[in-house]
């Protein structure tokens, strides 16, 4: 674990639930259906592949030029907006099951590495509380940056974005 990522996270003064949640090395998803009650929705705003340029490729440690999925995600429960990520997966990494899962967008990312028994892990990086930053409606965001990784290399980088409204108030 990350010890300034946890300091950071436990100075925040944001809702409990979102606490949790931003705090999880494991699935946002299945959280956030457990402390809303209520199925969560994966909906797909943006999916395509790109090659990645130096950048990409810094935080994936791949090399330039490969092909990666870019996906962008909102997660909604009982019709509440909670959490939009980005995504960025390097396909040649991907069990071919996983890439297909992964390509059919409303698939939760935690369920495709839980349905395949993937042993993975998740690295925090950054954390960070903005004012001004508006999202759902809210102009306070949290947001987050860690990996997913499989087999010693990133599967996936990931940045998650949280509202700090009192919709975590559940």
């Amino acid at each position: 674990m990350n010890r300034d990522f946890l300091e950071a996270l436990k100075g925040f003064e944001i809702p409990t639930c979102l606490r949790v949640c931003a705090g999880t090395d494991g699935s946002v998803t299945f959280l956030l259906e457990i402390m809303a009650r209520s199925e969560v929705s994966v909906v797909t705003e943006d999916q395509h592949l790109v090659e990645a340029d130096a950048e990409m490729a810094k935080l994936l440690g791949e090399d330039e030029g490969v092909s990666v999925n870019h996906r962008t995600v909102t997660l909604v429960a009982g019709g509440t907006p909670y959490v939009h990520a980005l995504s960025l997966s390097p396909l040649d990494r991907m069990p071919e099951k996983v890439k297909q899962d992964l390509m059919r967008a409303d698939i939760p990312i935690g369920k495709i590495l839980r349905n395949y028994g993937m042993e993975t892990r998740r690295d925090f990086e950054t954390i960070q509380l903005e004012d001004g930053q508006e999202l759902f409606g809210c102009d306070k965001v949290l947001s987050r940056t860690y990996r997913i990784v499989y087999q010693n290399a990133t599967l996936m980088w990931i940045k998650e974005s949280f509202p700090v409204d009192s919709r975590w108030n559940l």
